[in-house]
């Protein structure tokens, strides 16, 4: 009888490997919101899908009606110039809490419809 002095262990390697490989490609990555937004429930909403040409950029409004451009505190001024900048194309989403004021949205709007930016999406949530 052949006796074994040591263990190959590269099979297992390569099946722990495989398993790392389908656990990653499985696992769903959730981007943790960390301006906690309540967004409004509607019931004839359509799901987003985000363009996959161009980056959407991310504006928010949360119930202290403090606007959010990528997660950064921006004011009116700031906006304004940032949103001079951007191409005309440009897709934005936009959300906004469900008690923030009516006013700072319209201001919100007015000021992308100023910059001619139309391609904008207002995210809600389906009840």
């Amino acid at each position: 009888m052949k006796r074994f002095d040591n263990i190959n262990v590269i099979p297992l390697i390569d099946v722990m490997l495989v398993l790392l490989a389908i656990v990653l490609m499985t696992a769903s990555f959730i981007v943790q919101d960390k301006l906690n937004i309540e967004l409004p429930q509607t019931e004839n909403t359509q799901s987003y899908q985000p363009p996959t040409e161009i980056d959407p950029i991310a504006l928010a409004i949360d119930k202290d009606n403090q606007i959010m451009l990528q997660e950064q505190a921006q004011n009116m001024e700031q906006l304004a110039t940032l949103f001079a900048e951007l191409p005309k194309q440009q897709p934005i989403t936009l959300r906004v809490d469900q008690s923030a004021n009516f006013g700072t949205f319209v201001k919100v709007i007015d000021l992308l419809k100023g910059q001619e930016l139309n391609n904008l999406t207002i995210l809600t949530e389906k009840k």
